[in-house]
């Protein structure tokens, strides 16, 4: 009997978990369900989601941090590294609807900011360059999304609705509707407009590429002048 009774509570105190973070990380939620077709219901995206995990974690460990209490915040940020892969500097300003798709090997410097539905992918790193003090880590404005192993460094800042190309390195300021690809990342434009609100990341545009067309286009029509001549 008393068993029964045991799992009874572990039941309530599951579905009491859940209701606490339904109603305060609504939006975290609401973000993992509208870009992850995997995420199949709020239940899974609570209990076993770790990129959710980090961000309860971190929201905890950022409100210490500014309490100015020692070493808590900073044994919070370390205790989810361990159970999720990812690391948030406690001190990180993160703004609202943050998705971390997979989350390993994410990581989130102290003097970062995050602005509203931002996605971060795995492998994703918001860095500094050196040794400087004071702000030293990236500024990302809203709707940003960084691709799987990109690395932003530096105290730079990426407008709001940027692409982070997969793998690219940017050290550089990007302006907002922008896409950036490469080692060192290179921007090019999406047309003024807010890009990848499906998740596509098949049809980013590559600027060397765009490049290449135009100079193409050139020696074509020089040629074609040649030859009228």
């Amino acid at each position: 009997m008393s068993f029964i009774f045991l799992i009874m509570m572990l039941f309530v105190l599951i579905f009491a978990w859940v209701g606490i973070c339904a109603a305060v990380f609504s939006k975290e939620i609401k973000a993992t369900q509208e870009r992850d077709p995997a995420a199949r219901g709020l239940l899974q995206i609570v209990l076993l989601y770790s990129g959710f995990h980090a961000i309860i974690s971190h929201r905890i460990a950022h409100q210490l941090w500014n309490w100015k209490i020692p070493f808590f915040p900073r044994a919070i940020s370390q205790w989810s590294r361990f159970f999720t892969g990812i690391e948030i500097h406690p001190g990180a300003q993160i703004g609202d609807g943050l998705f971390i798709d997979h989350g390993m090997g994410v990581v989130i410097g102290e003097t970062s900011i995050i602005g509203n539905d931002v996605t971060l992918f795995q492998g994703a790193t918001l860095g500094g360059t050196g040794k400087e003090t004071g702000k030293r880590h990236p500024t990302l404005g809203n709707n940003v999304v960084v691709g799987a192993g990109a690395k932003v460094l530096g105290n730079i800042h990426i407008g709001d609705n940027s692409y982070i190309g997969a793998n690219a390195v940017v050290i550089k300021d990007v302006p907002a509707n922008a896409t950036v690809v490469g080692v060192p990342g290179r921007i090019t434009r999406q047309d003024g407009k807010k890009i990848d609100t499906q998740m596509d990341h098949v049809h980013v545009q590559d600027p060397v590429m765009q490049n290449m067309v135009e100079l193409l286009k050139r020696i074509k029509t020089l040629e074609d002048k040649l030859k009228d001549k």
